[in-house]
């Protein structure tokens, strides 16, 4: 038997209604805020993802799925989802546009690393990408957008971690002094010996305790700020303080991607382990320049879709659909029943019934197990006299009705006219 490929999984139902519903109430909150979905491909140019990410980042160095075609071009499944939001932008000239383009994507990124939970090689995003502004409330809109949408689908036990990165020159004036600490201390992991040397800035965002516990007396970047950048970042916390948005401030704080700028932002929670961030994102000004386009500045977030259907609470799923399910007995009934599934359907109305031939038990049954809220029981008798008997299945209490009078009565029924 041929099996799914190591760190890739299905996703079955009924778990697919709750990503269906997770993904909706993203939807309608990208339809308040003035978001529009963007689609892309699953497959880009390996080019686009090395300039864009950074050739020292784990992602490119490791993690990257990249292969020839036939013509030998080097192309990559989609490791992330901002440097193609970018590309699309410029390619479709949208940057050319009046105002800014409010963009989001939903759909899979691959990377080659370790399987754990909430963490595949093939793995589910909800992104979120403004371009074309560089206003510090922009930036709290969206943080706000991001908790909103995390809110909304029952998510408590959220910490919100926010810093600033600053612009370009900040950042080197803190590469320098970075670097020299850095340099100055041993016992670094091997990864760590690598990024001191080429972007020093990688080393904060490592993983391994004994790494953190060198970096305590670390240089910060905030002392290291622009008074632009420190303005800009100010009023980013004063918006979050006015909102009442609970954050905290995490000077060490730094995104795994080299095109990050200014602001920046993490939401962990409780239940995935060390590994417990379940959203991220933050400024990234000199994308668009550094894939050839105009200066753009943007903002954007990703939320790990597997990660958050990890820790949702079990309350946390869309409301139920009333069902009806059409119990048959005989074949003058089981006719009649095919006409009325499609009426009851042209009302709305989501409706089943049984097509081998079960005992009238073994159909009650099934009708339970499908979750049904009404049953129509219809056999040779009700066939005579032109009604059916519908049952309510939470409280077994049941009725004679005439079949002609059904889709009405049903769709009454449930949407609590009567």
């Amino acid at each position: 038997m041929i099996k799914a490929i190591r760190g890739m999984r299905d996703i079955l139902p009924p778990e697919t209604g709750r990503w269906q519903w997770v993904e909706q109430v993203a939807r309608e909150v990208f339809d308040l805020y003035g978001y529009q979905e963007l689609r892309l491909p699953l497959i880009e140019r390996t080019e686009l993802f090395a300039r864009s990410i950074g050739p020292d980042t784990d992602i490119v160095a490791k993690e990257m799925y990249t292969f020839p075609d036939r013509r030998g071009d080097s192309l990559t499944l989609r490791p992330e989802a901002t440097a193609q939001v970018v590309r699309a932008a410029l390619e479709n000239r949208l940057d050319r546009a009046p105002g800014m383009k409010k963009l989001y994507t939903i759909g899979p990124m691959f990377r080659y690393e370790r399987p754990q939970k909430g963490r595949y090689r093939q793995f589910h995003q909800i992104n979120c990408e403004a371009l074309g502004a560089d206003a510090p409330e922009l930036d709290a809109e969206v943080i706000l957008m991001l908790m909103e949408i995390l809110g909304r689908v029952g998510l408590t036990q959220m910490r919100l971690s926010v810093n600033s990165l600053g612009c370009p020159e900040c950042q080197q004036d803190f590469k320098a002094r970075l670097k020299l600490f850095l340099q100055s201390k041993e016992g670094w992991c091997d990864d760590c010996r690598h990024r001191r040397e080429t972007n020093p800035l990688r080393v904060l965002d490592c993983k391994s305790a004994h790494c953190q516990a060198l970096l305590k007396d670390a240089p910060m970047l905030k002392d290291c700020q622009c008074e632009a950048c420190a303005a800009h970042y100010g009023r980013v916390l004063e918006l979050l303080n006015r909102f009442r948005v609970p954050f905290e401030e995490n000077p060490r704080l730094v995104r795994g991607l080299d095109y990050y700028t200014r602001t920046a932002f993490e939401v962990a929670a409780a239940g995935l382990g060390a590994q417990d961030a379940v959203a991220g994102g933050g400024r990234y000004n000199g994308l668009s320049q550094e894939l050839g386009g105009p200066e753009m500045p943007a903002i954007g977030f990703a939320i790990g879709q597997d990660r958050l259907m990890e820790i949702l609470p079990p309350e946390a799923a869309p409301p139920g659909l009333a069902k009806t399910f059409l119990a048959v007995l005989g074949d003058a009934a089981r006719d009649r029943a095919l006409t009325l599934l499609q009426d009851l359907r042209a009302k709305g109305l989501a409706a089943e019934m049984d097509f081998e031939g079960r005992s009238l038990k073994a159909q009650m049954s099934l009708a339970d197990r499908l979750g049904a809220t009404y049953v129509i029981i219809l056999g040779d008798r009700e066939m005579e006299t032109d009604q059916a008997v519908l049952r309510r299945m939470a409280t077994g209490g049941q009725e004679q009705v005439a079949l002609k009078e059904l889709p009405v009565i049903l769709a009454n029924f449930i949407t609590g006219k009567i």
